[in-house]
């Protein structure tokens, strides 16, 4: 059951952070929610796509990371193995809530949460009976904050990274929102034979239309440059080429499945 606590420099001084455990979590998530500052980045080795969200319907960007439910192609060994690790995986024990307290403009509008049931959080020097057994060694894991009750860099860092999620979700769904205006938006379903034979197809995928990409006419083209949203849009379409090598990490899970199964050590 998951226990998320407001992050609070008294409660919390004493908490550690082991991140492969952390990023446990993430083991079994086929598409991972991404925003669009990092769509260069994912380019690299995710295939970028839209998907519907299951609850509101509307459409948000993922990286793909498996082709069935609960395969995720890029956790090996215990750990997130790739280039580069989405802002929505290093996050992680963390998540932001809104500030129900707010009183003034001054406030923020979220707070930092911390999930004290997650993998990868331990508290030393303080009861266990709330939280997973202490395995760790005194010095070992991320503080969060020093023996002076300052945050640490790795806060500060937890802290960038869920700004830059909070931001990125708006910008995102503004890049999305002007998709859709322009019907930019296409399905794809992928049929795949593995080398064992199995076959599979994945729905529930989409795309960037390439057909009504090159109709545009002038005004809108010029729209969609002033928003700097072109770059994202060739970045998606060329990002389709990994498909191919999430097929060759199938394959080899295939032929080798012990270490994509493997998860963290708490």
């Amino acid at each position: 059951m998951t226990q998320l606590e407001s992050l609070n420099k008294s409660h919390h001084r004493n908490v550690k952070i082991d991140l492969a455990s952390a990023k446990s979590l993430c083991a079994d998530q086929r598409m991972m929610p991404v925003v669009l500052s990092e769509f260069l980045k994912l380019s690299i080795q995710y295939p970028i796509l839209l998907t519907k969200d299951e609850e509101t319907g509307q459409f948000v960007a993922v990286a793909l990371c498996g082709f069935e439910d609960s395969d995720n192609l890029f956790w090996q060994d215990g750990q997130w193995n790739a280039v580069y690790t989405p802002l929505n995986v290093r996050r992680h024990p963390f998540f932001v809530g809104a500030n129900e307290h707010k009183k003034n403009e001054q406030d923020h509008d979220y707070i930092i949460c911390i999930n004290m049931t997650g993998p990868g959080v331990y508290k030393n020097n303080l009861q266990k009976d709330s939280l997973q057994e202490n395995s760790l060694q005194e010095n070992s894991g991320q503080a969060l904050f020093d023996d002076g009750g300052q945050e640490t860099s790795f806060l500060k860092e937890m802290q960038s990274v869920l700004g830059s999620l909070i931001d990125g979700e708006i910008q995102t769904q503004k890049f999305i929102n002007a998709l859709l205006e322009l019907k930019l938006v296409t399905p794809v379903s992928l049929d795949i034979t593995f080398t064992n034979q199995q076959k599979i197809r994945a729905e529930g995928l989409y795309s960037i239309d390439e057909d009504k990409l090159k109709s545009l006419d002038t005004a809108q083209i010029a729209q969609l440059h002033k928003s700097d949203y072109l770059g994202p849009i060739y970045t998606m379409i060329a990002s389709l080429g990994q498909i191919y090598a999430l097929i060759q990490k199938k394959n080899a899970q295939l032929k080798s499945p012990s270490k994509w199964f493997q998860k963290a050590e708490n």
